[in-house]
């Protein structure tokens, strides 16, 4: 996006892309797996407070490309786009590739150059950039630079944060790269508890039992809800996923900014689940209230509750048998079943990845305020800038705006109206 807005000044600029991977995009059409979510069709006052701490700082660039321009941006790439049940923006396609083809087609007949597998290391000491490429390293002289170096997920398309000391070394803020739409490993089990719900203790999370049979298991048509050590809360209803560690899944992720920074602060973190969200809890006890005879506790609660799979195996997991038999304590965890989580999973595991270079390093342009030895400017753009988003749009919608703000932000530098 920052090539596009260069590119549009004409010939005055030569505008050149350098990209470590062996073809342009690859995160794009990763992101464009199972269907391109491009943005989210919200009013941009909702839109943005989706931005969390970083909101302020992000809507001056929002307010220049957000949702309803993204749309436009495709449509004048020749790729319609629709919005979803969930107010999510596709093309109508659901493919990444076409866009991106058309994208590139448009970038190069404008004059952009690509250069691939050049992986950037950093400035020699006269300002030229270095690039190890297949035929050694390279220099190549700049004045200016935009550097869309990505978080630090999914390393294998790039996104490594390898640039993270190269620009400390520089005195240049950058906050530690931190998962983001993210799993977690929950707590592994007291002894106490596993003896006294009959299954072996464990060191991992789940018990053995669980996770063979119910890793990769959806937990559908759920609630969670968690109030946090600073006491900010979250409710959502949606569905999630076990692993064999923990959990994960569209539900947890757009829990995981306050799960991962609680567990940072005190440890641990926990949220509570409900089953059954369309039933209140006086439904719940009266059901399991209910006299069930000669039926099994399993066979009443699939008859009176619907609750059966992995929603009846969370409750033997986590509750001890003097709580499977008491109606109170049952009813109560199936409306509120807590969860502890400990850790995040891997950085490399996440969707994105929050930290990076301080909104305080840069200028309204994105541009490196600390005065650089080489002269030449340095503005930044995308994920390696220092916000978070949940999935839905967000993270594509920022990466744009931010890059066509960078963009106009070189011009700027060069005294070009953009």
């Amino acid at each position: 996006m920052a090539a596009e807005i260069l590119s549009g000044a004409g010939p005055a600029l030569s505008v050149q892309v350098f990209d470590a991977m062996p073809s342009v995009g690859r995160k794009f059409l990763l992101a464009g797996k199972g269907g391109l979510n491009l943005t989210h069709s919200e009013p941009p006052a909702t839109f943005n407070a989706r931005y969390g701490d970083r909101a302020t700082a992000l809507e001056p660039l929002l307010a220049e490309l957000g949702g309803a321009e993204m749309r436009q941006w495709a449509e004048g790439l020749g790729v319609d786009t629709f919005v979803g049940s969930s107010g999510r923006v596709f093309p109508k396609d659901m493919k990444a590739a076409p866009l991106l083809r058309s994208w590139l087609h448009r970038l190069r007949a404008s004059g952009v150059q690509f250069s691939m597998r050049h992986r950037w290391l950093g400035w020699a000491d006269n300002g030229a950039l270095r690039f190890s490429t297949p035929t050694g390293e390279q220099w190549v002289p700049v004045d200016a630079v935009v550097l869309a170096l990505g978080g630090g997920s999914w390393s294998r398309l790039g996104s490594d944060g390898a640039w993270v000391p190269l620009l400390a070394q520089r005195g240049i803020d950058v906050q530690p790269l931190r998962p983001s739409n993210c799993g977690f490993d929950v707590a592994a089990r007291p002894v106490e508890l596993a003896e006294t719900a009959g299954t072996e203790p464990s060191t991992s999370g789940w018990s053995a039992y669980f996770a063979s049979r119910f890793a990769g298991q959806p937990f559908k048509s759920v609630a969670i809800d968690l109030t946090d050590s600073l006491g900010r809360q979250f409710s959502r209803r949606g569905e999630f996923v076990a692993t064999a560690t923990g959990v994960e899944g569209s539900l947890v992720y757009a829990a995981s900014s306050f799960l991962r920074d609680d567990i940072e602060r005190t440890g641990s973190a926990t949220f509570t689940l409900d089953l059954l969200p369309d039933k209140s809890a006086q439904q719940v006890l009266t059901e399991v209230r209910h006299p069930r005879g000669s039926r099994s506790l399993s066979s009443h609660l699939k008859s009176r509750l619907g609750l059966e799979g992995i929603k009846a195996a969370i409750l033997h997991e986590l509750l001890d048998k003097d709580a499977m038999a008491s109606p109170g304590k049952l009813a109560a965890a199936i409306k509120a079943l807590p969860i502890t989580v400990v850790r995040t999973r891997p950085i490399d595991e996440a969707i994105s990845s929050a930290g990076g270079v301080s909104f305080d390093a840069v200028d309204a342009d994105l541009k490196i305020k600390a005065s650089q030895p080489t002269g030449s400017p340095i503005f930044c753009a995308g994920e390696m800038l220092d916000w978070e988003a949940p999935t839905g749009g967000y993270l594509m919608t920022a990466c744009f705006a931010s890059g066509r703000a960078a963009g106009q932000g070189v011009l700027r530098h060069f005294g070009i109206t953009p």
